[in-house]
This record gives C-alpha cells, sequence and structure tokens, in this order.
C-alpha cells in the first residue's frame, strides 16, 4: 500500500505531491477536518493512536504542496533579474547547497534557489531509503535530521515570499491564504521543534503576532 503517489509539473509551476493509500488519506482527512474546526492545534497534534514518523511524513508532504502552489503563483514576479539573490530581506541571504552536487554553498537568484530546493525535497521523497512507501515500514534513523532540513528550506521560501512577494501576494488577492498556510507551518514547526530558532529570524514578528504574543516596545531615541 502506497503512502505517497509523487507528481511532478513545470518547474515554475504547481509541483504537487499525492497522497494515497488508506492511512495516509486518512491522515489527510483528518488534517483537513481539524483545520476546518478553527482551532489550528487540532490539526497540529499527534492524533491518538498514530505514529509520529506517519503524521510527520503526511504533513510534510502537505506542507511541500501548499508552499509550492503559493511559489507559483509568484513566477512571474521572482525572476533572476527583480530577485538576484535569496534572500529575506536585505539582512538575511540565503545559499545553496545539497551536499551531494553542490558541496560548497553557493550564490543562487531566489528562482534558481527554490527550483533545486523544490527538487531536492521531491528526491527526499522519492527515496524509499528515507520516506518509506509501504506503510507500516520502518523510517531510517536518519528521516528525522532530513526532514527539519526540509522545514527549515521550506521556512526560507515563506520569508522570502513575505519579505519579497507580499505586495504581489495582496494583489493576487492571496494574503489571507498565504497567513493560513504560514500559520498552520509555524505551528506544526514549532510544536515539534523542527526548526531552530535562530532561523525563524526573518518572520518572528509575525509569528509572535501568530502566537499572540505582544510585540517589544519601541526603543527611545538616542539622546
Amino acid at each position: 500500500m502506497n503512502m505517497f503517489t509523487l507528481g511532478k509539473t513545470n518547474a515554475k509551476t504547481f509541483r504537487p505531491k499525492t497522497l494515497t493509500g488508506s492511512k495516509g488519506l486518512q491522515l489527510k482527512r483528518h488534517i483537513e477536518a481539524t483545520l476546518g474546526s478553527g482551532n489550528i492545534m487540532d490539526a497540529v497534534k499527534l492524533p491518538p493512536g498514530e505514529e509520529f514518523e506517519e503524521w510527520l511524513a503526511v504533513n510534510t508532504v502537505d506542507f511541500y504542496n501548499a508552499v509550492s502552489m503559493l511559489y507559483g503563483t509568484l513566477a512571474e514576479f521572482c525572476t533572476e533579474k527583480t530577485c538576484e539573490v535569496m534572500s529575506a530581506s536585505s539582512k538575511y541571504e540565503y545559499l545553496w547547497a545539497d551536499g551531494v552536487k553542490i558541496k560548497k554553498p553557493v550564490r543562487l537568484s531566489a528562482p534558481e534557489y527554490i527550483d533545486k530546493l523544490f527538487d531536492w525535497i521531491e528526491s527526499q521523497i522519492d527515496d524509499e531509503n528515507i520516506f518509506p512507501q509501504q506503510f507500516g515500514a520502518q523510517f531510517p534513523p536518519n528521516y528525522l535530521e532530513v526532514t527539519k532540513t526540509i522545514y527549515k528550506r521550506l521556512f526560507r521560501v515563506y520569508a522570502h515570499i513575505y519579505h519579497s512577494h507580499f505586495k504581489q501576494i495582496c494583489a493576487l488577492d492571496e494574503e489571507a491564504h498565504l497567513n493560513t498556510c504560514f500559520k498552520h507551518f509555524i505551528f506544526f514547526t514549532l510544536h515539534y521543534n523542527l526548526v531552530d530558532s535562530k532561523e525563524l529570524a526573518p518572520l518572528q514578528e509575525l509569528i509572535d503576532q501568530f502566537q499572540g504574543k505582544a510585540a517589544p516596545p519601541p526603543k527611545a531615541p538616542a539622546s
């Protein structure tokens, strides 16, 4: 019974992964139902009696789909000319390395970086030594480490979208959808401690707002 059926479209468009098999579909329906309830934590918490590794795998595919779909709508705005480097504001720049073909981090334009990232994520999920296709199969010792890297890099795509393309998102009337997708992603990420806090700095203010934390008071001007 396959948990994942992997599909791929044009690099600049939505590149969906599709869940199949009774277990994968069951967990996906649980996510959709609990998201619809209005309490996002119900969609984040591990359902009773389920294995964490399988829950993480199903959510990883869903989060990848969400980011891929959102970025696909911005393809005409995110180009090598408009986004010469993969960044989240002028403070944060991301270099690319996959540890295999590119071992020394290199500077890429945002579309190049994100395209390579999506290819890399798909190759991880396609690899049955990392993401077992058979329901009930044992996950490898490095599964959590690889998955954490996926989440860290997906966060970077969100950070780039918010910092470089939020105006286009609003023009496309996708602001609410973007916020909903990111809120689900970040609550899941924080609940299972999948990304180091320092990596979240580019969107920390937004994360604090989603968590209901008060923004720090403004600093007094220097005398």
